[in-house]
């Protein structure tokens, strides 16, 4: 029997998939959970029964967090990576290391396919696709869903006609959940005159009042939470998001392009990247140079671009890697913010790095490094080139 390794979570069309493969195609079936830190372990038990459950031949979790931080959440932390500067690409991101991580798992049980539930009318099928076949074009692709353009209600009813009863009710909203927020999509998601109510959001506010919240970075990477320092970074990650995520701070919704053409809508809810990127950021305008801080923009929009459309693996990607790690040898120190319900403050940082802090003056008040007759030649020399424009403009009667 040839061998099929599926990228499984557990939902109708990953479910559906793995009867097909296994009953229709006759297929030695393997599905594979690879976890950017959005599953419990209790999903992760209750995933693995399904999976048994359908038949499979054997069913893996791979934990891919901390691999997901190190080449992922890092480079978007230093580029300040937030979509159309809105949207953390919280799940878009994770698809490209999930595909790695499956095909990782085909490669080492010499499976002949891999396969996954995307549709044709979403970017997931992009990202595990070309993934799948820049690395491993011997290896073929199967994807059901897609390529039979199958509905639910033929999936639910080809799982039930063959034994396999589940609770499959459609939810009102499609939620994707990982360590660097979740995405939820869906009815009014689908309309682009209204936004997702109260109740839409799987974090609910639990504090009211304000709260201080102090992020150490150290080169760019966070490294402490409110005084508490820590060398797992996945950790200092997971701690802001439990302390955002009880003011239902990061919640928005992302209108954007997909890598398809169409354009889409979704809702997120991020506290932990908003806040670290938008303290991050704050602490770069005080420690980075203005052309510094120039380049780092165009460059991080780029990168967070090229790494939603999948191309991860373009190798200009490792060239901005170095540039956005290059960047971040100054940004250390605090960044102080004020939470309250909904929303959050930049009150401010400190660091000693701080271009802020110097002895050649202070802005509005006292020049120290200049005098007076500098400053006026200084601005009378600035205004050559325009005084010439306007100039020539004026001598020839315009």
């Amino acid at each position: 029997m040839k061998k099929v390794v599926l990228a499984f979570s557990g939902g109708l069309d990953t479910s559906f998939c793995a009867m097909y493969l296994s009953k229709e195609k006759e297929y030695e079936v393997y599905t594979a959970l690879a976890n950017t830190g959005g599953f419990s372990d209790d999903d992760l038990k209750r995933i693995e029964e399904r999976a048994y459950r359908l038949g499979v031949k054997k069913h893996v979790s791979i934990d891919i967090t901390q691999e997901y931080y190190e080449k992922s959440i890092k480079y978007m932390t230093f580029g300040n990576v937030l979509r159309n500067g809105t949207y953390p690409i919280s799940v878009s991101s994770e698809r490209i290391f999930q595909a790695l991580a499956i095909l990782n798992y085909a490669k080492e049980i010499g499976a002949d396919y891999v396969a996954h539930g995307s549709t044709g009318a979403g970017n997931d099928q992009v990202r595990f696709d070309l993934t799948f076949d820049v690395l491993a074009p011997e290896i073929g692709i199967i994807a059901p869903t897609r390529d039979l353009a199958l509905t639910r209600e033929y999936e639910i009813n080809y799982l039930k006609e063959h034994g396999y009863e589940a609770d499959f009710t459609k939810m009102t909203y499609s939620i994707n959940k990982g360590l660097w927020g979740t995405s939820i999509g869906g009815k009014e998601t689908l309309q682009p005159n209204q936004t997702l109510p109260e109740d839409a959001y799987p974090s609910q506010l639990q504090e009211e009042g304000e709260e201080i919240l102090t992020i150490t970075f150290t080169e760019g990477e966070i490294s402490g939470v409110n005084g508490k320092t820590y060398s797992n970074k996945v950790e200092a990650v997971q701690e802001v998001e439990r302390i955002g995520a009880r003011y239902a701070i990061g919640r928005d919704i992302h209108i954007g392009d997909t890598i398809i053409g169409i354009k889409g809508r979704v809702g997120f809810e991020a506290a932990a990247p908003i806040l670290i990127i938008n303290g991050h950021k704050l602490l770069e305008k005080h420690t980075l140079t203005k052309w510094q801080q120039y380049w780092k923009d165009l460059v991080g929009n780029w990168y967070g671009m090229f790494l939603h459309e999948a191309q991860y693996l373009e190798p200009v990607m490792r060239d901005i890697e170095a540039f956005l790690q290059s960047s971040q040898r100054n940004v250390t120190g605090n960044v102080i913010i004020r939470l309250r319900p909904y929303g959050y403050t930049l009150v401010g940082v400190e660091s000693d790095f701080d271009l802020m802090k110097t002895d050649f003056g202070e802005y509005g008040e006292i020049n120290k490094a200049w005098s007076a007759d500098d400053a006026k030649g200084f601005i009378k020399i600035t205004a050559i080139p325009t005084k010439i424009y306007h100039a020539v403009q004026k001598k020839n009667g315009k």
